[in-house]
């Protein structure tokens, strides 16, 4: 049986984000709508009719990515909610990195004042708030420490390098740093001290 229209329109709009995301992170700004219609192997009428301008697929693909992360910030059966707050901020990371070249190629034709950029934001913000309220419930992060400050830390250290790999040792030591009992430990050693202080050595570790 044929797919309906509705399915059809469906599956040419994620053809056209799945293309778009990889031209845009090959080419940047320069890639033209022509070449993602070429790429889909979709007419350039129907790219149109989906998206009425480079402007307009940007702006979706950067609110997908939005998208993917809120619904990130969940936690799963038999999972402590430290745990999956640990695992969500990972992937923000990963999600920093992504949406930075999309914020810079939207900046081209439109500027901060852009109110997808707010209201991307404060979904990303509520999203993983929950999270943070109840992993700060049980104990899991700092009580000095706002969710704010946590993910401007992360974003920029997703700024350093568009390399995941690099970049997970950063990320990782920073999320060792918003452990509740670390910030309180003092300095890993005391002067002339010849080891690390027992508790600092228990964070590295874990």
């Amino acid at each position: 049986m044929r797919p309906s229209r509705r399915a059809d329109a469906a599956h040419n709009r994620a053809r056209i984000l799945d293309v778009a995301r990889a031209a845009f992170a090959e080419s940047g700004a320069s890639t033209s709508m022509a070449e993602i219609a070429r790429r889909a192997d979709l007419g350039m009428a129907t790219l149109y009719r989906n998206f009425s301008g480079k402007q307009e697929l940007l702006k979706a693909l950067y609110i997908d990515e939005v998208d993917a992360i809120c619904a990130a910030a969940r936690v799963d059966p038999g999972q402590a909610a430290g745990e999956a707050f640990e695992v969500w901020l990972g992937r923000f990371v990963a999600f920093a990195g992504a949406k930075r070249p999309l914020f810079l190629l939207l900046m081209v034709d439109s500027d901060r004042t852009n109110p997808v950029f707010d209201s991307s934001r404060d979904r990303v913000l509520a999203a993983g708030r929950l999270l943070f309220e109840a992993a700060r419930a049980q104990g899991a992060v700092h009580d000095e420490l706002t969710l704010e400050q946590m993910l401007d830390l992360l974003v920029a250290i997703a700024t350093i390098s568009d390399d995941l790999e690099r970049l997970e040792p950063l990320w990782r030591a920073a999320l060792r740093g918003f452990r509740r009992g670390l910030i309180d430990a003092g300095p890993c050693r005391s002067p002339g001290a010849p080891t690390p202080c027992h508790g600092h050595d228990q964070w590295i570790t874990s």
